[in-house]
């Protein structure tokens, strides 16, 4: 392994996209630690780098979710509070207009110029979400008030006199600023250094909230704060986590890699007296084809609907509506967070998510017709239809167990805090869109740092003679 960096080191050209790389990460980090114009400095010093460690509410867990997805920090206060959040969800709209609205499937076929247009569209359509998004994290940065004998969450970040039209025009262009600046950040690393730069940033979001864990975890555990909390605990309970942890990865890395490879014969051709053709190849369906997006997708709406739950019961509570208190808190035992009901609902939406992201992306009657037009056929299968509803009958049970899994490691989580009593930010590596984000990243970072070595006669990243398998090119 030493010798592999060293050699990483050795080329130039590598050498300098790494340290780009490196830095222009640093930047992005360095950037959480700019308050937003008007945040009171004491409060700000006090909240970032915990931010909202500890709670339990589903709407807390929400914020821990999509922060995690995007690598920002939502109420911390800084100028690159959004991350790059509007700038995905942009892109996803926009890459399933293009499956729904024929105009932008054409301009996606036109070429690069088709393309710069679709994602100058798409940052257009960034600064609306941005401007939606702030005025969210506006209304959560005031102190805590009390209305109706209920004390809704806020992070006091802002002055008691921060409400105005002003101030909202300032949080929202100093937040999109930090938002286009991350965009640009990216941009850059994807040019200039190695790897994805959007997905690279998301990653250093997620790994940086580690230490974070490490720190509830003493706090909890080893600090005595808490005299029912024992460091024998603590010790048993970093040590499972740290297990399960590398287990999971192992998991992730198989079933990320993982294809399940259908035999392609090539007709033969005979002229003269020579035969040309009848090679073998594989088409490779990957287990996992939709990717981290059906956990994504699933995540937010299940915490939505438990937010909208909770704002429901505490507004019922306020009118003093107990018919509708008592349904609403009905909901919440049953579909909350962590509860058998909320996981078998959350699953389902996973499993459609998984099924109807891989129809968008997957069409078997075109890779059918293309196999057809190659003068390929699959061995002891017809060609036209007859191909492609066996492509599809395959997709759909490999899809299947891409959807398994992808809602045991959704779930993980939730169920863990809730059977071990931990806070969310502790177990939540172990699980859901972070860990899947943060595998996928990495190996495709290690790919093209392996390709660099292999074209300039090294051995791999992994060392000589090791590849990384699974994946077709």
């Amino acid at each position: 392994m030493w010798s592999s960096i060293e050699n990483m080191f050795r080329i130039p050209e590598l050498k300098k996209r790494l340290l780009i790389t490196l830095g222009l990460l640093a930047v992005y980090r360095i950037g959480f630690a700019i308050p937003i114009p008007g945040v009171q400095l004491v409060h700000f010093l006090q909240l970032h780098g915990f931010g909202l460690a500890g709670g339990q509410g589903a709407f807390d867990i929400f914020i821990h979710q999509i922060s995690a997805i995007t690598g920002g920090d939502w109420l911390g206060g800084s100028i690159f509070s959004l991350g790059i959040m509007p700038y995905i969800s942009s892109s996803i709209i926009f890459s399933l207009l293009q499956k729904i609205i024929p105009s932008l499937e054409q301009m996606a076929k036109e070429g690069e110029a088709g393309q710069q247009r679709l994602n100058q569209y798409a940052r257009y359509f960034t600064v609306f979400l941005c401007f939606v998004q702030a005025y969210f994290i506006y209304s959560k940065l005031t102190r805590n008030v009390v209305e109706g004998g209920i004390e809704k969450f806020g992070t006091g970040l802002l002055p008691v006199n921060s409400s105005g039209i002003g101030w909202f025009i300032q949080i929202f262009v100093a937040l999109t600023a930090g938002t286009i600046f991350v965009m640009w950040i990216g941009e850059r690393i994807t040019e200039f250094g190695i790897g994805n730069g959007i997905s690279m940033i998301i990653m250093a979001g997620i790994v940086a909230r580690m230490p974070r864990a490490a720190i509830d975890i003493y706090k909890n555990y080893f600090s005595g704060e808490d005299p029912t909390k024992r460091p024998e605990t603590g010790v048993l309970i970093s040590a499972g986590l740290i297990l399960a942890y590398v287990l999971l990865v192992m998991a992730v890395i198989v079933i990320t890699q993982g294809t399940r490879k259908i035999t392609i014969q090539q007709a033969k051709h005979v002229r003269g007296t020579r035969v040309y053709g009848g090679q073998r190849s594989y088409l490779g369906l990957r287990v996992n084809q939709a990717g981290v997006m059906p956990v994504i997708f699933a995540s937010p709406v299940m915490q939505l609907f438990s937010g909208v739950l909770v704002v429901g019961l505490y507004n019922a509570l306020s009118q003093k509506q107990g018919w509708l208190a008592d349904a609403l808190r009905f909901g919440l035992h049953n579909f909350g967070s962590g509860n058998v009901f909320n996981v078998i609902l959350e699953s389902a939406l996973i499993f459609f998510f998984a099924y109807f992201w891989t129809a968008l992306y997957f069409n078997p009657s075109e890779t059918a017709k293309n196999i057809q037009e190659y003068g390929s056929f699959i061995p002891g299968i017809r060609p036209g239809k007859n191909t492609s509803d066996h492509l599809e009958k395959i997709m759909n049970r490999v899809t299947l167990g891409g959807a398994a899994f992808l809602s045991a490691i959704a779930v993980l989580p939730m169920m863990l805090s809730k059977t071990l009593n931990l806070d969310y930010i502790v177990v939540g590596f172990l699980g859901g869109t972070g860990i899947l984000i943060v595998v996928g990243v990495a190996l495709d970072t290690v790919q093209k740092i392996e390709s660099h070595l292999v074209m300039r006669h090294y051995d791999g990243f992994l060392g000589p003679g090791k590849r990384i398998r699974g994946r077709r090119r």
